[in-house]
């Protein structure tokens, strides 16, 4: 069996090709058959950062959140169990359907939905919105797109946590996934919204990988 990052980078590429560079999403989930863990990037548990800022920052029960490109459902669970009336949605069929079946009757709205065309009862919508490596593995335009879409999501006096892989500003690397530098994610300040929190940090492999863990509110 070949390596999966490498299958998953040729896959990408394929479909890139095609002029469909979000395409694969769902050949690769569907390729899993139902099996989470062949989803190899998935934790299958909630991010720990996620879980402190949420618990350090409760809200009153029923407030919105919004999970972007939901995957496998971990962090939409957490966000539910915390009080939150959750979205969670993902360009992939098949990607919603493992949520789906993994967490039967759960209250959380699993949505096969598009960032760049979703409901537009969504638009400033929600008083939480959680967005971890979805903007990464994008590419070219989709990128600044993403990051735009995923900021206008956030109602107003709402927050947008951002989770992502990091690299130095002047690191043009184009290895797939493409990390974010301190300008890109500066995106979410252009886009309107004020930086409340921001941690730069080394995760726990073998190599370590950096990362950034960001908080912003759109304060009207």
């Amino acid at each position: 069996m070949g390596n999966p990052k490498t299958e998953t980078i040729r896959l990408a590429e394929t479909y890139a090709a095609k002029g469909d560079p979000d395409g694969w999403f769902e050949e690769f989930y569907d390729r899993a058959g139902g099996d989470i863990n062949r989803v190899y990037w998935a934790d299958l548990e909630p991010n720990p950062l996620l879980l402190d800022w949420v618990d350090a920052h409760p809200v009153p029960a029923g407030r919105r959140a919004v999970v972007v490109g939901c995957g496998l459902g971990d962090d939409a669970e957490a966000l539910r169990e915390r009080g939150y009336s959750v979205v969670g949605f993902d360009i992939s069929p098949s990607a919603i359907d493992m949520c789906r079946r993994r967490y039967p009757g759960s209250s959380v709205e699993y949505v096969t939905a598009d960032l760049f065309d979703h409901p537009a009862s969504w638009r400033r919508g929600f008083d939480l919105v959680y967005e971890c490596n979805t903007i990464q593995i994008l590419t070219g335009a989709n990128r600044v797109r993403a990051l735009s879409a995923i900021a206008e999501l956030v109602a107003p006096g709402g927050e947008v946590v951002v989770s992502c892989r990091s690299r130095a500003i002047d690191d043009h690397s184009q290895t797939f996934p493409i990390a974010l530098d301190r300008h890109e994610i500066d995106g979410f300040v252009r886009a309107g919204l004020t930086e409340t929190h921001f941690l730069a940090y080394d995760d726990h492999q073998d190599p370590p990988v950096p990362h950034f863990f960001a908080v912003y509110r759109r304060l009207v």
